[in-house]
């Protein structure tokens, strides 16, 4: 199965919780992007305003290989419409303040999946129909751990063990699959030539942040914490989450893990790899265990979290011990202004508004078949999910 061959075949358009207004002093545009991250997006319609960056606000972050939907807002009176490379916005109404992440209710999603036998076809036809009745964990998928190093490991983790020098190191000498070629470049540079401030402050691309934090590193050689905190906060709280989100992931598969073997014969359920970790995805549930699962959240791991019950309790105390971790450790001690967030998520994610379309011949694959499906997910859960989980033949 193929998903996200190109951006039309993953479309996802936010859903807002309330009407926009007609007055106030925030316009809100409606905004298409397609191949570009929520980061460009935000500058690019920025330059296009005449603004600074941080003066649009974007509340959620939307995948670049895809066709996206989102709302923006900006304090003023702007004009319009708005066309940039790989954007175009609309005004779409007012509000008395900037957007917030809680003010997007949900996504609706129309994902083509291609490459399919017709075996795949008739499988995730039924599992659609199982995913909708039964719900799925609602894990964080892989697109929350773009900071993940697979040989230095996570930055958010380094952070919480008060460690600045090697966050640093995976900030300005870690390359990732989604770098830029001049990063890709200037990164391996850094890897070679760690410490010297001064060849890396030369080598670094401009503009970047790499030149803001390398600029204090040649005045402050060994000041790796003041340094730190001069990456933008929005990504070191992304680095955060990152890692918290994996933290969750394993708790609550943990938790799932222990419910499912003593609730549901083992051949519903099967393993699936996220972030690196085995976790557990069913079938079906007994109603008794999906409606008591339905009805639990699982508090976000931080310094304060509270986990109640004793299976779950035991399952967090187990996977922090494994990440040699205490509670009292969940905070970013060594940060000024980025935080761990505190919130609970659900457990079960049950889609809705779902369709399975009418299958057709594949115009990017010779001799296979593709399939739209679509519904809408509530904030913060992963469409790729379901797909994975509805494509599934272990299950």
């Amino acid at each position: 199965m193929q998903i996200k061959h190109i951006p039309d075949d993953f479309v996802v358009q936010e859903e807002l919780a309330f009407p926009l207004e007609a007055a106030g002093s925030y316009a809100v545009y409606r905004v298409e992007k397609r191949g570009i991250t929520t980061f460009q997006l935000q500058a690019r319609l920025a330059a296009g305003l005449g603004v600074r960056r941080s003066a649009v606000i974007l509340p959620a972050l939307k995948d670049r290989r895809s066709v996206a939907v989102q709302y923006g807002s900006v304090k003023g009176t702007p004009p319009r419409q708005v066309y940039g490379d790989g954007f175009s916005a609309t005004l779409a109404g007012r509000l008395d303040r900037p957007l917030r992440p809680t003010d997007v209710k949900g996504n609706h999603f129309a994902i083509t999946l291609r490459d399919l036998a017709p075996e795949q076809v008739a499988l995730i036809s039924r599992r659609f129909s199982e995913i909708t009745t039964h719900g799925l964990p609602n894990y964080f998928d892989e697109q929350r751990f773009g900071s993940f190093h697979p040989t230095h490991g996570w930055i958010g983790k380094h952070i919480l063990d008060r460690d600045a020098e090697a966050a640093l190191y995976i900030y300005l000498a870690g390359s990732f699959p989604a770098d830029r070629a001049a990063d890709r470049q200037f990164k391996e540079i850094a890897a070679t030539r760690w410490g010297d401030w001064d060849a890396l402050f030369t080598a670094a691309p401009r503009p970047s942040n790499y030149r803001s934090v390398l600029t204090f590193l040649r005045d402050h050689p060994q000041d790796y914490r003041k340094a730190l905190n001069l990456i933008p906060r929005q990504l070191l709280s992304l680095y955060l989450s990152s890692y918290q989100s994996y933290l969750w992931n394993r708790i609550v598969g943990a938790y799932l893990t222990h419910l499912l073997s003593s609730h549901a014969p083992r051949t519903q359920w099967s393993p699936i790899k996220l972030g690196g970790a085995e976790l557990p995805v069913y079938r079906t549930l007994p109603p008794d265990l999906q409606a008591r699962l339905a009805a639990t959240a699982v508090a976000m791991p931080h310094h304060r979290a509270v986990y109640r019950e004793p299976a779950l309790a035991e399952a967090a105390g187990r996977i922090l011990q494994a990440e040699g971790l205490t509670r009292s450790d969940l905070k970013a001690r060594i940060l000024k202004n980025a935080y761990v967030d505190h919130h609970d998520r659900s457990v079960l994610l049950f889609p809705t508004a779902a369709s399975v379309g009418t299958p057709q011949t594949d115009d990017r694959f010779a001799g296979r078949t593709k399939l739209v499906v679509s519904f809408s997910l509530p904030r913060g859960s992963y469409a790729t999910l379901v797909v994975k989980s509805a494509n599934s033949g272990l299950l």
